[in-house]
């Protein structure tokens, strides 16, 4: 595996194996409307930037990963946050006793829901066409969930680990990673992860699970100015 698509993961997932999903030309890529905000550059150049600024709709926002050239006037940088960027070790996390199974149709609107009550402002409507969610249900409704976000040639990425509050410390995040690990093993690829660096204690939690940190790697929240 190449771990050097990890440094620029949007582009590579983009430009492999969900390009079903990509807007744009071949200096700038997109997720399509109502999927993701994340967009990508062929390499960090000014005539990449301007690339994508076609694409985006004046007062519209985009989240780009990793490098990035200087901007200029058309975009402003609304939030940089720094993200460790970690993966599985080689023989993953198991857990014996895990109670997670694959979201079905008609859960959309359910795991929508509990993303963005947990983790606000990443979740579109239909991530979820982007990969395999997991969930584990107590009381009639969604307790935990985690799924897939970027995927890339040899690489899956976590994303959308919540768990409700108030079923917090019952090990359900842990089940679901357990599952979307050893199925991303049964079909030949690493998973992956990123976690702010502000969140110290969720980085201790990945690596006590096996994972660790490749590198750290910057996201930048960018506004097409009007």
């Amino acid at each position: 595996m190449d771990e050097t698509l990890l440094d620029n993961p949007a582009w590579w997932a983009l430009n492999g194996p969900q390009a079903e999903f990509a807007r744009g030309d071949p200096d700038a890529v997109r997720y399509a409307d109502g999927v993701l905000t994340f967009a990508a550059l062929r390499e960090p150049t000014a005539a990449c930037m301007d690339q994508l600024a076609g694409q985006v709709i004046p007062g519209e926002q985009v989240y780009l990963i990793g490098d990035i050239p200087p901007l200029s006037s058309r975009w402003t940088l609304v939030q940089s946050l720094d993200c460790a960027q970690m993966l599985a070790g080689p023989a993953g996390f198991c857990r014996p006793d895990s109670q997670g199974a694959v979201l079905e149709p008609g859960d959309e609107a359910a795991l929508y829901d509990l993303v963005n009550l947990v983790q606000p402002g990443y979740f579109e409507r239909n991530t979820h066409l982007l990969g395999r969610y997991y969930g584990i249900r107590a009381e009639g409704r969604f307790a935990a969930v985690a799924g897939e976000r970027m995927r890339l040639p040899g690489f899956s990425e976590l994303s959308a680990i919540v768990t409700r509050p108030g079923y917090t410390g019952r090990g359900f995040a842990k089940s679901l990673i357990s599952e979307l690990c050893s199925w991303h093993r049964s079909q030949g690829v690493q998973s992956c992860l990123h976690v702010a660096l502000t969140n110290q204690r969720a980085v201790g939690i990945y690596e006590a699970m096996g994972f660790v940190a490749r590198r750290t790697i910057t996201f930048q929240k960018l506004a097409r100015n009007r």
